[in-house]
């Protein structure tokens, strides 16, 4: 197997034979001014601004290639901006990216971790990517008052990103980007009330200062605590973010130092049918036990620097880490069609300590009338897991869906794995990567040709939870390319297509499948690679724009032929997207689309399910989101929003679905001055219907048919005062 530390070598090789020429050409003009050369951006630090109407971006950090403009992207990417955070008071990602009609959101199973399902694949929230690194955001919950951006890539992006460290990714990623200080002084506090009794405050403070206003500070602190639209359901959190940078013409720097502190009390569980799935209960309903809790606790942080060396030659570096701790007590029930509940205690802890780095070069450099933008860089992510369980005794406790029983909370001694209050490490994960890519530009820019490829190591590490002797371990690597093409026939019009990789680590091979025994036992598999085929064609009109793509993409599962376990297993996700975003009339913004989605199962362990539509995956999912801002009266703005989702499989074998769901929400905000200072009222009701509705269907595994119940019509109301 070819080592990391050659590899590493070999990135420094091509950087020095990409900075050779760039360097004889240094009297040249820069590279902004010559005509073969005319890919965007590229800045790992910067990026681009906002489109039309404010709600997205211009483009998005590409990985590798840094930020790129839309136009110029051979990818499928919505940046949602800050100013859409805030507007519609989202609580979470999860929140923001319900705007997107490529996603929905559902939680992690047995947990409260969301999950986003992107082409009908998950991404785990500890699988996004913070300022462009894996593995340093909080694992179950990120709160988007630290954000700046959310960035969202459509399809495989392996070998853009590198493969993401929990194993998901397969339909899609994403980036948070954390807030800049802009040029302007920024003094904003927020006040707000949501549901229930629940009461929010949140800071957002700054500063540009030093010669010619160089260097920039932001501070955003949060508080949120009561009881929300949910009965006896109690948060807590607590969010702290600083983040610097340093914009010179040379060097551009940025650090970023974030805290989070989250707890729920009676945290409404997913529950798990028996069969059929029972009516949903009222969406303001609790049937958690009160003794149940999750509480999880961040500390985070990552810095990136870029340096141009000449005018066309630029060096970059990122590292982060992360140490998080969660401690949590839950009971995740079962129910019958009648609505009758069984459940048992799980107590859980888990540590995690998590480093990540990332050093890159690119060059601009041209070779007769063909410009060349060559990119190398190299990756690493490591990550130690403490983890301890404890179950209490299987036969579980009987509860009601409908008319919850609270019962004396068991004590979970039945099945125990390490200690809670000293878990040993369970886990160890290294991933490393080094990539090599050529975006080439052709016809005065008008034909823009990438190629590239990844080479990418996984090591992971399993430890008894008692003994801290090693279980398993796997080591596995794969080359993941990827091609790409952009053609814009005219200036608003660019059509694109794209080959990609999504990386897994392979599967091990057990003693028996179904009985039979298994006659390659113990061997772990090679990583799964899937394959994605995109073609689309964006559209940009200045102040309107949208995207139209075709894409299928194929996933590898673990199968049994009768005599060998092998990765012959696949899922296919074949889809349309459609989606738009923009101002198309002054004081008229808007942002929706749809998705059709055909996903089958084409070879599987269990042949009755070939065929099959994978659980939680709907064949059509549409949303619209439209601003109005009034003309009659100055800073009055309306909005409303609709979320629509198709029937979802709930079993494996396609016999118990979930049923199409709809939610409506309102809102309204008014911008004025007081005092000679700007204040804005915003106001906003969610699932205005009140509809009760299970929402979602599993997300954390392919297989997993747990649901989730939408939340109730909710209340949200804040002021916002700048000074």
């Amino acid at each position: 197997m070819i080592r990391f530390s050659r590899l590493a070598c070999a990135v420094s090789s091509l950087a020095l034979a990409a900075a050779t020429p760039a360097l004889a050409q240094q009297a040249q003009p820069n590279v902004a001014e010559l005509g073969e050369i005319v890919v965007t951006g590229g800045s790992q630090v910067g990026l681009p601004g906002a489109y039309a109407g404010g709600q997205v971006a211009k483009g998005g950090r590409v990985g590798l290639f840094g930020a790129l403009d839309t136009m110029d992207t051979p990818f499928n990417v919505t940046s949602y901006t800050e100013t859409l955070i805030r507007d519609q008071q989202a609580r979470s990602v999860g929140d923001v990216l319900q705007n997107d009609p490529a996603v929905r959101v559902t939680k992690g199973f047995g947990n409260f971790q969301e999950v986003y399902l992107i082409r009908g694949f998950p991404v785990y929230s500890d699988d996004m990517t913070y300022n462009g690194l894996y593995g340093v955001l909080p694992r179950q919950y990120v709160a988007p008052e630290l954000l700046e951006r959310v960035e969202v890539f459509h399809g495989a992006t392996a070998f853009l990103n590198g493969a993401a460290p929990g194993g998901s990714g397969v339909g899609g990623a994403f980036n948070l980007v954390p807030k800049r200080a802009t040029g302007a002084d920024l003094n904003r506090l927020t006040a707000g009330w949501e549901g229930g009794d629940e009461i929010y405050a949140a800071a957002d403070l700054a500063r540009r200062f030093g010669a010619d206003d160089a260097w920039g500070a932001r501070l955003n602190l949060v508080s949120r605590a009561g009881e929300g639209a949910v009965e006896d359901q109690h948060s807590e959190l607590r969010v702290l973010g600083l983040g610097v940078d340093r914009r010179g013409e040379r060097a551009r720097f940025s650090a970023d130092l974030g805290w989070q502190d989250h707890r729920i009390d009676a945290p409404r569980p997913q529950v798990t049918p028996n069969g059929a799935v029972p009516e949903a209960p009222s969406a303001d309903a609790n049937f958690a036990q009160p003794w149940t809790y999750t509480d999880d606790e961040q500390l985070f942080g990552a810095a990136r620097g870029e340096f141009d060396l000449t005018d066309r030659v630029t060096a970059w570096a990122a590292v982060g880490g992360r140490r998080g701790e969660e401690d949590n007590v839950l009971a995740n029930p079962n129910a019958n069609a009648d609505g009758s509940l069984s459940a048992y205690r799980f107590d859980n802890v888990r540590e995690d300590t998590v480093w990540a780095g990332d050093v890159g070069l690119r060059a601009d450099v041209t070779t007769g009338p063909v410009g060349h933008r060559l990119v190398a860089s190299a990756s690493q992510v490591r990550s130690k897991s403490k983890n301890a369980y404890a179950f209490s005794n299987f036969a579980g406790f009987a509860s009601d869906l409908y008319d919850p029983i609270d019962v004396t909370a068991p004590t979970p001694d039945f099945f125990v794995g390490g200690d809670l209050s000293d878990p040993l490490v369970t886990e160890r994960v290294n991933n490393r990567s080094v990539a090599f890519a050529d975006m080439m530009s052709l016809l005065d820019g008008r034909l823009l040709a990438t190629v590239g490829v990844r080479y990418q190591e996984i090591e992971t590490q399993s430890f008894d939870y008692n003994t801290g002797a090693e279980i398993s371990a796997y080591d596995g690597d794969a080359w993941t390319p990827a091609f790409a093409v952009v053609f814009k026939p005219s200036e608003r019009i660019s059509l694109y297509a794209n080959y990609a990789e999504a990386l897994q680590p392979g599967a091990t091979a057990p003693a028996q499948v179904g009985g039979a025994p298994v006659g390659n036992v113990g061997e772990v598999l090679a990583p799964f690679q899937s394959e994605q085929y995109e073609v689309g064609v964006k559209y940009d009109a200045g102040a309107f724009g949208g995207t139209l793509s075709v894409f299928q993409a194929n996933r590898p599962q673990a199968y049994f032929d009768g005599q060998n376990y092998t990765a012959d297993g696949e899922q296919q996700n074949t889809g349309v997207e459609l989606g738009v975003y923009g101002e198309p009339v002054a004081g008229v913004r808007l942002i929706g689309g749809a998705t059709w989605l055909d996903a089958e199962v084409t070879r599987s362990l269990d042949t009755t399910l070939v065929g099959k539509r994978p659980t939680g995956s709907p064949e059509f999912q549409a949303n619209l989101n439209a601003e109005w801002d009034v003309p009659m009266l100055a800073g009055l703005t309306l909005e409303g929003r609709v979320v629509y989702t198709g029937e979802q499989p709930v079993s494996t074998d396609n016999m118990v679905e979930l049923d199409a769901w709809t939610r409506f929400d309102a809102g309204v905000r008014y911008a004025f001055e007081a005092g000679g200072k700007p204040l804005t009222v915003r106001a906003r009701v969610e699932n205005l219907a009140d509809e009760d509705q299970w929402v979602a269907v599993g997300g954390y595994a392919p297989t997993s048919g747990y649901l989730t119940l939408g939340a109730p019509r909710t209340f949200r109301l804040s002021v916002s005062a700048e000074f």
